[in-house]
């Protein structure tokens, strides 16, 4: 479904202030692969998922999803079939908007119909919403008139993670989605994340803090450092792994130990 080859990015080259922030990822994923990333502040894990969603153009290498390249295809087109949450639950909704009408922009702004955003919702498709938001168990179906910036922040997470899948997406980019949350609100989302992953079978990379998260959820674990992927591991390798396993790994990949105290911390608390 995903296929990265070799890509590169260099951000402000031939400057003081040059910076090498992707060094020849190559990265092949099946349809259905549910894949986490964890690494330390300056890895390369929210600058892959730009290049993947199209924020910027790599400089070298190629980006092919469901066999059709889009290495330079805009990211306004990309995000009709790449579905993208963030870790401010404030990115990905217009607060302004109500809940009806921020679905509205999703459902339409993945729809292959000419002309969509022109297009009305019809009554079967306000129902589809109703449907969809009861799934979330927050009771926002009874709330669709309201403004979205009523909403709390689980609350907001929840519904831009449903207008990221209202049309199932090809691809899935998760980048700490629940790490501004609470811990039981980012329990809610993470289960309501794996429902529809699970249910929809879509192709899914989620970035983590959380090393008790990365061997746990998904089938793929993956390691970034200094712009690149240091280590992959699933099947077999990663059901046995414990998280002194992965930091064990990490080292041997790098050549140094895990730095990251936010990791770190996680580790030692289980969240």
């Amino acid at each position: 479904m995903l296929k990265i080859t070799n890509i590169h990015k260099t951000f402000n080259p031939g400057t003081v202030n040059e910076k090498r922030a992707l060094d020849g990822v190559t990265l092949d994923m099946e349809e259905g692969d549910f894949a986490t990333i964890v690494g330390s502040n300056g890895a390369g894990k929210s600058t892959l998922f730009n290049a993947i969603a199209g924020t910027f153009f790599v400089d070298d290498g190629d980006i092919e999803l469901d066999g059709e390249d889009i290495t330079f295809v805009p990211e306004h087109i990309r995000s009709r079939f790449v579905g993208r949450l963030f870790q401010d639950p404030l990115m990905g909704t217009a607060p302004h908007m109500t809940i009806e009408e921020n679905l509205a922009v999703a459902y339409l702004r993945a729809s292959t119909r000419r002309h969509a955003y022109f297009s009305r919702i019809s009554r079967r498709e306000k129902e589809l919403f109703r449907e969809k938001l009861s799934l979330l168990d927050m009771g926002l179906e009874d709330r669709m008139e309201q403004p979205v910036g009523l909403l709390s922040g689980g609350q907001r997470q929840a519904l831009t993670l449903l207008m990221a899948t209202i049309v199932t997406p090809k691809l899935l980019l998760l980048d700490e989605h629940t790490a501004a949350l609470d811990p039981a609100t980012a329990k809610k989302v993470l289960d309501l994340t794996e429902s529809i992953v699970r249910e929809r079978k879509i192709t899914c990379l989620m970035v983590t803090h959380n090393m008790n998260q990365a061997i746990e959820l998904g089938n793929r674990t993956l390691m970034m450092s200094d712009g690149r992927i240091v280590l992959d591991v699933s099947g077999k390798e990663r059901r046995g792994m414990t998280v002194d396993d992965l930091l064990h790994k990490f080292a041997e990949g790098t050549g140094e130990a895990m730095d990251n105290d936010r990791i770190l911390l996680s580790t030692e608390q289980g969240v």
